[in-house]
């Protein structure tokens, strides 16, 4: 699947999804940011049942601010619309796929309980 560009009206609803949604936020000036994409386009040929996302700070600075995003590039990962997942820098194709692993691997029922002890 290829990745898909996310901007301030289409961010909430993508996220939001049933299942797994990966977004890259970078920009076109930033080293780190241009090695990492060919890593995340190849991930998003391999994995067709997640939505891989892209986020252009440059184009969409109120939602990078909204997201709070200080250094680029950042992954974050969303299951089932909650954030489970964020870390700036360039991952290796090794580490995004542990990543992807990991996030699988998490009990959301868990996630969930969490979630709402913490919002308690």
């Amino acid at each position: 699947m290829a990745t898909v560009n996310l901007t301030k009206d289409t961010f909430e609803s993508t996220v939001a999804d049933q299942g797994i949604t990966l977004v890259d936020w970078w920009a076109s000036w930033c080293g780190p940011c241009r090695m990492f994409a060919p890593v995340y386009d190849a991930a998003s040929d391999q994995h067709a049942d997640i939505t891989f996302g892209k986020v252009d700070t440059e184009d969409q600075p109120e939602l990078s601010a909204a997201a709070g995003i200080m250094s680029i590039p950042t992954l974050m990962a969303f299951r089932d619309g909650i954030l489970v997942f964020s870390q700036p820098g360039a991952l290796p194709a090794q580490a995004l796929e542990q990543v992807i692993q990991a996030v699988r691997d998490l009990d959301m029922d868990d996630v969930r309980r969490q979630v709402a002890a913490h919002s308690a």
